[in-house]
């Protein structure tokens, strides 16, 4: 049913794309098994993904054969002058891999050992995919939604301090080196789930199950979920309706006023105004924070090493996403609800719906749909008075926090009681005991 439905949703984009005369994620993603790949970091990161499924000695030959394939396809590159640099210069052989790997599942495997490897590289491809199903829905918003609502939000994130501004600021004053990392860090949020999702999967091959919720599935529905709300709420970001743009896309002319990250924002009126065909209306909310976040909270049951890189990946990506001007601070306050909301959608989902998971997600829907409606609707009021507005939004997103920690708690208590509840009296005597949120089901 899941391979139905991602089908179906891939296929929707793509005649979408096609009829903006735009290639659409499939046609994306055939291109690479030959052309050069957007993102060879992203391929390798899905191959790995798909290896939790293999043994050792299968990885190591999963591994070396994707290197040599790239090798190969970097010489016959060279030789024909049309080779590529940084991150586009390697990638085809780890989706060769994969591809590999699913017509050995359906050819050579069966029973439990074929399910198991298609289970594997349908998770790789479904990341590929994302990506690509991802800048297809970026490209539609930007042909779709003529009309921006930058100014509601940018005048409602006076409440807030305008900290687009303020982050804009002091990125720039880092300096160069700081930037290049902040810039890393957001580019390559996808290959952090992915170290996290390699923790949390590492059983598989020995289990022969995956567990029923991990961080790629939360990766993936804020994917899919989040840019329907663009198409709903479209809005550029600073660098873009208040600065020179970005990517090559935007630019003075098509800005409000060059006032960012320099100038206060004046408080005016706000109203929509017209943007070009080509930037992404990819703002509200900021996905970028919603998958840190999901980051983070799946690295919280990890080694001290996984949980402190969680925290400096959610601390770098709100940085940045500040700091480059690519979000108001209203869209991150509308991200972190966004991300609560789904995960707990997810969890619920994963271990069976009660009155708690319906009160949480209920309350984070609630709350946001609550935020947008007032960015919308009340952004002159929300600036009027940011000595009220701002600690209200503040704590409208921190009630969801509240209520997600305490619920989950509640969950992982409930969780730790029930198998001594069966067996009173016994001792605990396996890992999966001790730790049943480590317990692995069939997905």
């Amino acid at each position: 049913m899941a391979a139905v439905a991602a089908s179906g949703f891939l296929l929707a984009l793509e005649f979408a794309a096609r009829r903006y005369g735009l290639p659409g994620p499939i046609t994306g993603q055939a291109r690479e098994v030959i052309f050069a790949p957007k993102s060879g970091p992203l391929l390798y990161a899905s191959m790995a993904l798909m290896l939790v499924v293999l043994g050792r000695r299968q990885r190591l030959v999963a591994v070396g054969a994707a290197i040599g394939i790239d090798l190969v396809f970097a010489l016959v590159r060279w030789a024909a002058g049309a080779g590529t640099g940084g991150s586009h210069c390697f990638g085809n052989g780890a989706l060769w891999v994969i591809l590999g790997c699913g017509v050995l599942a359906v050819t050579r495997r069966t029973g439990r050992e074929r399910a198991l490897l298609l289970k594997g590289v349908g998770l790789a491809l479904l990341l590929v995919a994302g990506r690509k199903a991802g800048d297809t829905w970026l490209l539609i918003t930007a042909k779709t939604r003529p009309a921006v609502l930058d100014q509601y939000v940018a005048t409602a994130d006076h409440a807030l301090g305008d900290p687009a501004w303020l982050m804009g600021r002091l990125v720039r004053a880092a300096g160069p080196i700081t930037a290049h990392l902040l810039d890393w860090v957001y580019i390559q949020l996808a290959v952090a789930a992915v170290l996290v999702a390699l923790y949390q999967l590492r059983n598989v091959a020995a289990d022969g199950r995956f567990p029923r919720h991990h961080v790629v599935r939360t990766f993936l529905a804020i994917g899919v979920l989040g840019p329907a709300v663009y198409m709903v709420f479209p809005v550029v970001g600073p660098v873009f309706a208040y600065g020179s743009g970005a990517f090559g896309t935007g630019g003075a002319h098509w800005a409000v006023a060059d006032l960012w990250p320099n100038t206060p924002l004046p408080l005016t009126a706000p109203g929509p105004i017209p943007y070009d065909e080509i930037t992404p209306r990819n703002c509200m909310p900021s996905l970028h924070t919603a998958w840190a976040t999901a980051i983070f909270l799946h690295s919280r049951r990890g080694p001290r090493l996984l949980r402190h890189g969680g925290t400096f990946w959610l601390a770098a990506t709100l940085t940045a996403t500040l700091g480059f001007g690519y979000h108001y601070g209203a869209d991150l306050v509308a991200g972190v609800v966004f991300a609560l909301t789904v995960e707990a959608s997810l969890r619920a989902q994963a271990r069976g719906w009660d009155r708690s998971a319906t009160l949480l997600v209920a309350h984070g829907t609630a709350a946001f749909a609550g935020l947008l409606l007032s960015y919308r609707f009340l952004p002159l009021e929300l600036a009027d008075r940011p000595w009220l507005y701002g600690p209200l939004l503040l704590l409208t997103m921190a009630s969801v926090i509240v209520a997600y920690i305490r619920t989950t708690r509640a969950w992982d208590a409930t969780a730790t009681a029930g198998p001594r509840e069966k067996r009173p009296g016994a001792g605990v005597d396996s890992d999966a005991e001790q730790n049943p949120e480590r317990r692995l089901e069939l997905v």
